[in-house]
């Protein structure tokens, strides 16, 4: 099994190797990093490409946010994974501009926190629906927004895209249409692939902001 190389970015020791000792205690799992500042942070996560970097908002050195966008322009396939004390909408706002692909509070349950990383890694969101669709919604309406014109989609990505754009998981995405879990995620990378986004959130609005999707297919 090849596991899952996770960066663990936070100054707070506590959460930081709490959080690693039960991350290193799933087998498909493994921490590669645990950067306490947002400087190494970019440093560790441009050395070693992790798949999923797990990053405090509010770190010395360099926050977390702009820690976020420097390893997405090095890394387009590492999924991030904000973590904050705080339930901010202008921290969700500045994680989902930067290309996060979750945004969870410090006091989730462990294992929502675990569930998180194998979700990021399989090109799904971790958020809060409601919320990410407002979010989504102002993103993809701001003026100045960057249009790129999408690549062609199949009839079946443009359908896929819609219904993850619900907040549906590829597994509920495979139920509803009657197909495999893997095929969904086969689907979902060519969907980032043709479009250049790493996450479902990237795809989600550029696919707004270009009018493939609009603001009633949001939750």
């Amino acid at each position: 099994m090849k596991k899952i190389r996770v960066l663990v970015a936070d100054d707070h020791p506590t959460f930081r190797e709490g959080l690693c000792h039960f991350l290193e205690g799933e087998k498909d799992l493994e921490v590669v990093a645990r950067p306490t500042d947002g400087e190494e942070t970019v440093r560790l996560a441009k050395k070693l490409l992790p798949d999923v970097a797990i990053i405090d908002v509010a770190m010395p050195k360099l926050n977390g946010i702009e820690a976020a966008r420097q390893i997405k322009a090095a890394s387009p396939t590492t999924a991030i994974l904000m973590v904050s004390a705080y339930a901010y909408e202008s921290y969700l706002l500045a994680s989902v501009r930067v290309g996060a692909a979750g945004y969870l509070l410090k006091n989730a349950p462990v294992s929502e926190l675990i569930s998180a990383v194998r979700s990021v890694r399989n090109g799904e969101a971790v958020f809060d629906s409601k919320a990410i669709g407002k979010v989504l919604g102002r993103l993809a309406t701001e003026p100045g927004a960057e249009s790129k014109g999408l690549a062609g989609l199949h009839d079946r990505e443009v359908q896929i895209l819609k219904i993850a754009a619900k907040g549906l998981s590829n597994k509920h995405i495979a139920e509803k249409l009657g197909i495999s879990e893997r095929t969904v995620q086969t689907h979902m990378f060519h969907i980032f692939r043709k479009l250049e986004v790493g996450s479902r959130t990237e795809a989600v609005l550029r696919a707004l902001r270009e009018g493939w999707l609009t603001l009633d297919d949001l939750p």
